[in-house]
Parts: structure tokens; C-alpha cells; sequence
């Protein structure tokens, strides 16, 4: 069957059910030997093994394309439809997945459309995976990546998938985008050996509360003369159609404070830390490593050193500062740390905090839901689809489950109204994980909720924020959170987030801030590797802000310093300042292009909207800034 719709072709051929498309001249194929599989309970099927397959080709107002409907697996009369067809308006392929009766079988994963046939030993050719913020892998790269090596399993919307999309690029120029359009229940998988000479890729799916129930949907944008930014402006294009690109000038006609935390310094420290005796980090050899405080005159008087030091303009992140410690009892976190100072002791820090104007915000947490809580109610907390509850103990406060999203708006408005009503004012708020994990459902018919309810709940808990004039940020960043989250704790590559030592999954290159750069603010790791990157470049190519202080919540540091801390501290803010001045000139504007500088992948230079470039040389660990880059 062939067809062709703007620009468009479509091949299928019903005996193997391989596709082909042809458009500015290119053809792309999908794996002969890729089988789209349904993965369940009762087995794994390939779509062929349908003991009644029907296909036809259909038109309607929007476009064309082939219906196929698939019936009988096993014993069962489990069936369900594909429809894949090209937009009249765009050009681009739909590929549709769609459930029609699922008696029978219980599904586990979906695996389709098929990976595209990318088999040339070419270092030319790559394909770009949205891994935390960006990897771009070369067929010929040396390091294998397969699924299991990537966060959260290639899932969408994680730390794994942080937009929901992949892409391929040939040395040709031509490419393809594939964008998930139903990314709550899906991830991509990748099959990348060790020096190629391929890299295959397609998207899953999996059930939501035990079903396939709705229609999946990727859409397969072919691109010509395409690079990776050209990839990445495709995506915003998409987004910003749709009405979820959300920029920081948007935001801050709503909440002017956003302007307030550019050029920033971060400094990310706590006050109390109590690993209970059943938690994975609990060092029972050495009890007393187990608590730790840090009073808030002690942070105060921090604060005040930095800034006789010549820090400039902070943003503080108190870790915890409540009675409970740390990763203790959330949901039920208040009051403010009694040893520590209680509420005055913590309303004279954010005072003192605001006369020097910096800025503060608190760490706080509505997922994860403690069993020392004090409102503890096993009915809140979420139900997988086969009424069991989840729980671990890996976090400092002990065994947990986690609070169905549908209750947590609730318990940030009690919380919140809380801490204002003893006079604390917060400038800033981070709610942990929202933005890294997964979503999660919950089966308990009280509070049922899906993984796409689920980010809605959790967007409406920043918007409760945000409407108080509390900007709103999480760990890492979403495609989801975009209109909703001001800024993050980072949004790091992949590489950062492991030992240095380890090989690469490919070169990074900012998936993220390509598409998102002036929506969301991203303090930067400034560590210096030994033998390897400086890891402030990668602030500067990103045009982030500079983390000052970033200390692990479970080691405290009190404001005295000895001479060599001090020495140490006047280093990096010397450094600190570089990238926070970078940042507040371009941390609202649009990151329009990243390039490899004469194809050189440790050379890199990013150029912003005003012109601004910076270049970055990772084999001498320097860079340059300039005002408009001379080619």
C-alpha cells in the first residue's frame, strides 16, 4: 500500500508490515527485524501472531493513512487497531496505537512503532535522547547503552525522559524527530552495542491502572538540513502550538520576584538531620553520625561571613529546618527545629537573609509519605492497580509509601498557611522529586488518580505557590512542570550525576535548555574534576547560575571557618560571580543555537538571543565569552 500527502510517503508492506517514508528526498525505513511486541502476563506476542489481521487504507478531512486491526492472541480475543497516517497541514506521521478489546490478556508493555533502520558506521550519524539534559550518541560511539542504563528506564517525563521525544540525524542533513504525544504511560527503549555501527530506538508503552484503556499516540516530524538545535526548535515549535511554552517573562508579569533571582548564587544547606535506625543510610558503627544540627544562628551567622566576604547576591535552600529533621515525617514537617531555634530562631535567619538582600527558600516534600507522620493514614497513600501499597526505607526518615498527588494540594495549603501565620516570609519553596520521578496512580476509589491527574495535582501545588508569591522549584526539570516551576536544584547531564571515572553514554550536548532555556532557571554544579572537566563551562554553556555552597543534606557545616575554608570559599566565589553575571545577562533569553566548533565535540559554543556566545574548550578547560561569534 502507498500513498503520498504533502510531501509525504508512505510504504507498507502487509507481508512483513515494514514501513517506509520518503520525504525532501530521504528515505527512512523501520527495522525488517524489529517485531512490535505486546508484552503480558500471560506471554510475550508479536503483532503478527494475530490470528486475524485486516488492513485499509482510509481518508479523512486532516489526512491518509492505513488502519490495520489486529484480533486473537493466544486463547484470548484481545484486540486493538493501529492507525498510521500523514497530517494533510504538516507533513508528519502519526502512528496510533488504539485498544479495542482487552479481554483476555493483561498487558504489560507495548512495544511500537518500530525503531527506524539506522545501521551506518558513521560517526556523522547520531541519535539524541532527552537523558537528564542531553546526550547525543554517535553510531560508532565506543560505550554500549542499552535501556537499563538509562534513569528510570527511558520513561518519559523523568530524570530519564526530561521531554518526551527522540531523534535521529543521518551525516546527510536529514532527520527525524519522534515526539510522544501521550507521554504519561511511556518511555523509549535504545539498543546502542559497544562502537555501533547502530543505535536503535523506538517508544513504550504500559497499561494505567492494569489497562491500555486510551489511544497512544508518537508523531514522526522529518526534518531536512538538520542539526541538533534544529531538532530542538522543532520541539519548541510543537510546545509553544500547544500552549505549554511558558517563558520567565511570562512568569513574571504574575510574580516580578522571578527577575529577582537572576544572577544569583546558590547556597543549598540544612539544619537538622536524623537517619532513624531503619534507614539504608543509618551507620549503626557509628551512631553518632547518624544526627547532626545546625542551628539557624549558626546558618545566620553563615550568611553574614559570605557576604563580608564579598559573596554578592545569594539564594538560600534550607534543608531540614522542621522538627522532624531531614527526610523526616513529611507530610507532617512543622513546627521549625526547637534545638535549632525554634520559629523566632528560623524568622531571624530569613530576616536576616532579606536585610542583606538574599533570598530563601524552604526543602519540603509531598510524596514521600512517612510512617512516623504524625496524621499517618495508610488510605492516603497511593494503591498500585493491584491494591497493594508501595514502601521502602531508604530515606533518612525511615520506612514510607508514598501520598496519593490527589491529596497533596491539600496538605501544602495547611502547611503553608502554617509557616506564614508565624511570621515567616518565604521567597521560595522547593517541592523534592515532583520533577524527577515518575508520576504515580492510585487504585483506592477515594482518591483514584492516573499518572497524567497525577502531574496535574502536582502542577497545582506550584500554582498554589506561585499565587502567593512563593516562586515555585523542584529537583530536576519536567516537560509537564514547564508553566508551572520557576526553577530546579539542577538539571545536570547524565554524566555529572555518576563517578567521573565512568564512561560516557555519549556527548552532551542542552537537549533541554535548546527548547527551554529562558522558561526555567538551573543553578549549575562548579565542581572541578581532577584530570577532568571543570564543571563550571558547563554552567556557562548553559547559561545557568552558579551553586556557591551545594552541601549534602547529611553533612552539617556551622559559619566559622578555618583559613584554608576561607581561602577555598574566596575561590569560588570569584567564580561564582563569573558565571551569576553571565547568567543575569542571559538567563532570560533564548538559548537559539549549540554547535560543535570546526566539528570538534570538545569544543562547544552556545549563542543566545542578544548575541551573546560563549565557547567552551574542554581539552584546555577554558573558555570565551564574546558578543556576537565570527564564524
Amino acid at each position: 500500500m502507498e500513498f503520498t500527502v504533502s510531501g509525504t510517503t508512505v510504504r507498507f508492506d502487509e507481508r512483513t508490515m515494514q514501513f517506509a517514508f520518503t520525504r525532501d528526498g530521504a528515505e527512512w525505513n523501520t527495522c525488517a527485524d524489529f517485531k512490535p511486541t505486546l508484552q503480558c502476563a500471560q506471554g510475550t506476542f508479536a503483532f503478527a501472531d494475530a490470528t486475524s489481521i485486516t488492513h485499509e487504507q482510509r481518508e479523512t478531512g486532516t489526512g491518509t493513512g492505513i488502519r490495520s486491526i489486529f484480533t486473537g492472541f493466544g486463547h484470548s480475543a484481545y484486540s486493538f487497531e493501529t492507525y498510521v497516517w500523514v497530517e494533510r497541514a504538516s507533513g508528519d506521521v502519526l502512528f496510533e496505537w488504539i485498544p479495542l478489546n482487552e479481554q483476555g490478556l493483561n498487558i504489560t508493555n507495548v512495544t511500537w512503532p518500530a525503531a527506524m533502520d539506522f545501521d551506518c558506521a558513521d560517526d556523522h550519524d547520531t541519535t539524541l535522547i532527552t537523558h537528564e539534559q542531553g546526550v547525543m550518541i554517535p553510531n560508532t560511539w565506543p560505550t554500549a547503552v542499552s535501556t537499563k542504563d538509562i534513569a528510570f528506564d527511558g520513561r518519559f517525563e523523568t530524570a530519564g525522559g526530561y521531554m518526551p521525544w527522540f531523534a535521529q540525524l543521518r551525516a546527510d542533513g536529514h532527520g527525524y524527530i519522534a515526539i510522544c504525544e501521550t507521554p504519561w504511560n511511556a518511555g523509549y527503549g535504545i539498543d546502542h552495542p559497544s562502537d555501533g555501527p547502530y543505535t536503535h530506538i523506538n517508544t513504550w508503552f504500559e497499561p494505567s491502572l492494569g489497562t491500555m484503556n486510551y489511544r497512544r499516540v508518537v508523531r514522526y516530524q522529518f526534518l531536512d538540513h538538520a542539526d541538533h538545535t534544529a531538532v530542538c526548535k522543532a520541539y519548541r515549535s510543537y510546545v509553544n502550538e500547544r500552549g505549554r511554552l511558558r517563558t520567565l517573562a511570562e512568569k513574571a508579569a504574575r510574580n516580578p520576584s522571578v527577575r529577582d533571582l537572576i544572577g544569583r548564587s546558590w547556597v543549598h544547606i540544612g539544619i537538622k538531620t536524623k537517619v532513624q535506625p531503619d534507614s539504608y543510610y543509618y551507620d549503626k558503627d557509628h551512631p553518632e553520625k547518624n544526627d547532626s544540627l545546625v542551628t539557624f544562628a549558626q546558618r545566620e551567622k553563615q550568611m553574614r561571613t559570605l557576604h563580608g566576604m564579598g559573596a554578592g547576591r545569594l539564594y538560600m535552600h534550607l534543608d531540614g529546618w522542621a522538627q522532624p529533621g531531614y527526610d523526616n515525617a513529611h507530610p507532617d514537617y512543622l513546627p521549625a527545629c526547637q534545638e535549632a531555634g525554634g520559629w523566632e530562631g528560623m524568622k531571624s535567619l530569613v530576616d536576616a537573609c532579606h536585610e542583606q538582600g538574599d533570598i530563601f527558600g524552604t526543602h519540603d516534600q509531598y510524596r514521600d509519605y512517612y510512617f512516623t507522620a504524625q496524621t499517618f493514614d495508610a488510605n492516603n497513600a497511593i494503591r498500585l492497580a493491584d491494591g497493594t501499597m508501595p514502601e521502602h526505607a531508604r530515606w533518612a526518615g525511615g520506612r514510607q509509601t508514598y501520598l496519593c498527588a490527589e491529596l497533596a494540594p491539600d496538605y501544602v495549603r495547611r502547611n503553608f498557611t502554617q509557616i506564614a501565620a508565624h511570621g515567616i516570609k518565604l521567597d521560595c519553596a522547593y517541592l523534592d522529586v515532583f520533577t524527577c520521578n515518575e508520576g504515580d496512580e492510585c487504585s483506592n476509589p477515594e482518591h483514584r488518580m492516573t499518572r497524567r491527574e497525577c502531574f496535574d495535582r502536582r502542577a497545582e501545588c506550584f500554582e498554589y505557590l506561585l499565587s502567593h508569591g512563593i516562586l515555585s522549584s523542584s529537583e530536576e526539570v519536567s516537560d509537564w512542570a514547564v508553566p508551572s516551576l520557576i526553577f530546579c536544584h539542577y538539571a545536570p547531564y547524565d554524566f555529572q550525576m555518576r563517578s567521573p571515572n565512568e564512561p560516557r553514554q555519549g556527548v552532551p550536548v542542552p537537549l533541554y535548555n535548546l527548547v527551554y532555556h529562558d522558561c526555567v532557571i538551573e543553578p549549575w554544579m562548579m565542581e572541578r574534576v581532577v584530570d577532568g572537566d571543570d564543571y563550571m563551562l558547563y554552567a556557562l554553556l548553559n547559561g545557568g547560575a552558579p551553586y556557591l555552597i551545594r552541601d549534602a543534606a547529611y553533612i552539617g557545616v556551622d559559619g566559622d571557618m578555618d583559613d584554608e575554608q576561607r581561602a577555598r570559599t574566596e575561590n569560588d566565589i570569584e567564580r561564582c560571580h563569573t558565571v551569576a553575571a553571565f547568567h543575569e545577562r542571559v538567563g532570560m533569553q533564548e538559548l537559539v543555537r549549540h554547535e560543535f566548533v570546526d566539528d570538534d565535540p570538545l569544543v562547544q559554543r552556545s549563542v543566545f538571543a542578544d548575541g551573546t556566545a560563549v565557547t567552551c574548550d574542554f581539552h584546555t578547560q577554558t573558555y570565551r565569552i564574546t558578543d556576537c561569534p565570527h564564524h
